[in-house]
């Protein structure tokens, strides 16, 4: 038996779809690629899946999972309050070298920008993942910002997102050490006012 053929197909559609949907594209990827990477049969795509959107939308949920947790660790392992807060920024430099998720930029904003769903299983894990980050700033800002908390939060959120975006654009050079360096500049505003 191949080594191929010993990994279970539904983990095989998982690890192709991660692959190759949040770096080629979902909307320029054809199920027969994944289907060719996975080495499976359309019928194994459905039968584990039943579409396309949902199989998307687990992986989504393996990388929402993998990315909560590599955030827990790193806000666990700081040392006081603003590195916890800014340790989002850590985690996403941590979460970019793993082999099982390297990409360009954040597949949760790709796949918002690609399919931008109203409803359904997808528009369910970007709005766990927009929660997350919001919650999470949220709780993270109020020993440093008190009633500015939301304020502090919200910067944070910003200059987070703006740091994801910028690996598209390719500049500035480390778009995380940018980023995590504006935050850092809000986290003084609002601790200082």
């Amino acid at each position: 038996m191949s080594t191929v053929q010993q990994v279970p197909a539904r983990t095989r559609l998982l690890q192709a779809a991660d692959r190759i949907l949040f770096e080629e594209g979902i909307r320029a990827t054809p199920v027969d690629e994944i289907l060719r990477q996975a080495q499976v049969s359309p019928a194994t795509l459905y039968a584990h899946f039943g579409s396309k959107d949902a199989l998307i939308a687990e992986a989504l949920r393996v990388r929402f999972a993998d990315w909560r947790s590599t955030w827990d660790e790193h806000v666990i392992s700081a040392n006081d309050d603003t590195e916890r807060l800014l340790a989002v920024f850590d985690a996403r430099a941590a979460y970019a070298q793993t082999p099982q998720h390297p990409e360009r930029w954040c597949a949760f904003l790709a796949t918002a920008t690609e399919m931008m769903p109203e409803t359904g299983e997808i528009r369910e894990v970007l709005d766990a993942d927009t929660a997350l980050l919001r919650t999470r700033l949220l709780h993270l800002s109020r020993p440093l910002a008190g009633d500015h908390a939301q304020d502090l939060a919200d910067a944070v959120l910003l200059a987070y997102n703006g740091a994801l975006t910028a690996f598209l654009r390719g500049h500035p050079r480390s778009p995380i050490t940018a980023g995590k360096r504006l935050a850092g500049a809000a986290v003084q505003a609002y601790t200082q006012s």
